[in-house]
């Protein structure tokens, strides 16, 4: 929930303007609880090498190593790097405070009114992972220099229980994803007023996680009056329940081997921030348990966590546990299905990507938002099949390449 008194300031200024700013290292702290800490440059031999061998090398293990390759231009800016630690509420805990953080990224252009981009990063298995430390975080680095050198300021938060967070990972819960995202915005929209920054134009853009954790952040910014000027979701599971059950129902070849981690830190995040206790020992075997826990606490690394397990879902979930998706009415699922994230009318139109060898979303999931627009006439959404062939990786690259031109058009 937006204080009133945060909601009129928002709206109020748009989501004008950041300014002369903190010394290197140091946190300055603003009146509604952000602060700001400089943590780095990119300069542009930097950015040249995220889209170069970076980016070769991200790609490396895809379906699609090289389709990618010199398709970005070369950076215009450097980049300046903010950490952002801001005051939010846990919903789904009586909303009780936090302090969570976020990444905010600058370009050197001189530039007093910018475009703002929002991402919203995907699945992580460690804290650090985020776009407030960038240098871990491919993806993060990938957007900074398609948008961030291109002349957009950019900002991520690290969701709750990642980054700064000393909360639980709340992975996939819908309640506390708005809430952390809706602040950091308001934390952002602070710190670019004290820079003397305006904001011309504003984008949701996300990426497998981040593609619902962007879908559950616009239907928010809708419902209090500050919807973004256009949205772009690549590889977004928008129905977890429906995800979760083909993953467990019906597993395909092409499934990741990561699908048991990515469902051990989901049901540690439900299991704790919706207090469904017991739901690990209910859903797993008894020998899973405590490396699924672990994992949820980043206190095991993702490779330690396979060596524990099993990398075949259908193994790693008790047979009687993924039987009751099929009705879903226990508990479990109904908090799933609780947490979709795409029926509603939207104002807002978007472009959304999949693409055929998508380990993770299914083409079927990811296209849900279209269909569902379409019959409830509400904002263009456009599809964009990245291929046959593309994988998750491909279809966040693809997706980049796609939305930042037609952003781009929509900045005159």
């Amino acid at each position: 929930m937006i204080r009133d008194f945060r909601r009129r300031a928002l709206m109020g200024a748009g989501l004008a303007a950041l300014g002369a700013g903190a010394a290197r290292g140091q946190s300055t702290p603003f009146a509604t609880g952000a602060g700001i800490r400089p943590i780095g440059r990119y300069d542009l031999d930097r950015l040249a090498r995220i889209t170069g061998p970076e980016l070769r090398a991200f790609m490396a293990s895809s379906t699609l190593p090289s389709a990618y390759e010199g398709r970005f231009p070369p950076p215009r800016h450097a980049v300046d790097l903010f950490q952002v630690t801001y005051r939010s509420v846990v919903p789904e805990r009586g909303n009780a405070p936090t302090i969570a953080s976020g990444l905010v990224a600058l370009p050197d252009s001189g530039a007093r009114q910018l475009p703002l981009l929002s991402y919203q990063h995907g699945t992580v298995f460690d804290r650090g992972y985020v776009p407030s430390n960038p240098d871990a975080s491919m993806e993060t680095r990938l957007m900074l220099a398609a948008f961030a050198s291109q002349g957009y300021a950019v900002m991520g938060a690290d969701y709750f229980g990642r980054g700064a967070s000393t909360l639980p990972d709340s992975y996939l819960v819908a309640g506390s994803t708005r809430q952390a995202n809706l602040d950091m915005l308001l934390a952002t929209r602070d710190l670019l007023a004290a820079r003397g920054i305006g904001v011309t134009r504003f984008f949701l853009s996300g990426w497998s996680q981040g593609g619902w954790v962007t879908m559950q952040h616009l239907r928010n910014l809708e419902r209090h009056g500050l919807a973004p000027r256009a949205a772009a979701v690549a590889s977004a599971p928008v129905d977890i329940y429906l995800t979760m059950n083909r993953w467990m129902g019906n597993p395909q070849p092409v499934d990741a081997v990561y699908l048991p981690g990515v469902v051990a830190i989901q049901m540690g995040a439900q299991a704790h921030y919706h207090r469904q206790d017991g739901l690990l020992e209910a859903a797993l075997p008894p020998a899973f348990v405590a490396p699924s826990r672990a994992l949820h606490a980043s206190a095991m690394a993702w490779e330690d966590f396979l060596a524990a397990t099993t990398p075949r879902l259908a193994d790693f979930i008790r047979p009687e546990f993924r039987a009751t998706g099929a009705a879903g009415d226990a508990p479990y699922w109904q908090v799933l299905r609780a947490a979709e994230a795409y029926q509603w009318k939207s104002a807002t139109p978007l472009r959304v990507y999949t693409g055929g060898q998508d380990e993770v979303t299914p083409r079927s999931v990811g296209g849900l938002p279209e269909a569902t627009q379409r019959l409830l006439g509400g904002a263009p959404v456009r599809t964009i099949d990245a291929g046959d062939r593309a994988d998750h990786r491909a279809v966040f690259v693809h997706g980049i390449l796609d939305q930042k031109p037609w952003f781009d058009a929509m900045l005159a």
